[in-house]
């Protein structure tokens, strides 16, 4: 139950650094939890892998990990793409173009 209420709230942070980029927070939302559930089978596949089936907790442990990578590999994607400065131009007028006038 934790761990729904983690994805809901990194999902979240996604989805408002998305928009800050000038994307759609939706599909990054989407990416987020498809990301998370990949990195999270990698993750228990990679524990029985290494601990053994009888090792339940270590299993548990790296899936949770390797679940906030897929959540961190997403948001690394997001910062790499450049803001949004829309607005910011839109706001320029002809006169803010032009020397101060004494």
């Amino acid at each position: 139950m934790l761990e729904i209420i983690a994805l809901i709230f990194l999902c979240k942070m996604n989805g408002k650094l998305a928009t800050q980029k000038g994307l759609k927070a939706g599909t990054w939302k989407g990416y987020t939890v498809l990301a998370w559930i990949v990195a999270e089978m990698i993750g228990v596949i990679l524990g029985i892998i290494l601990c053994g089936q009888e090792n339940l907790i270590a299993i548990m442990l790296l899936a949770l990990v390797s679940a906030f990578g897929g959540y961190l590999f997403i948001k690394a994607v997001l910062d790499k793409k450049p803001d949004s400065f829309e607005e910011e131009i839109n706001s320029i007028g002809v006169d803010d173009l032009q020397p101060p006038r004494k």
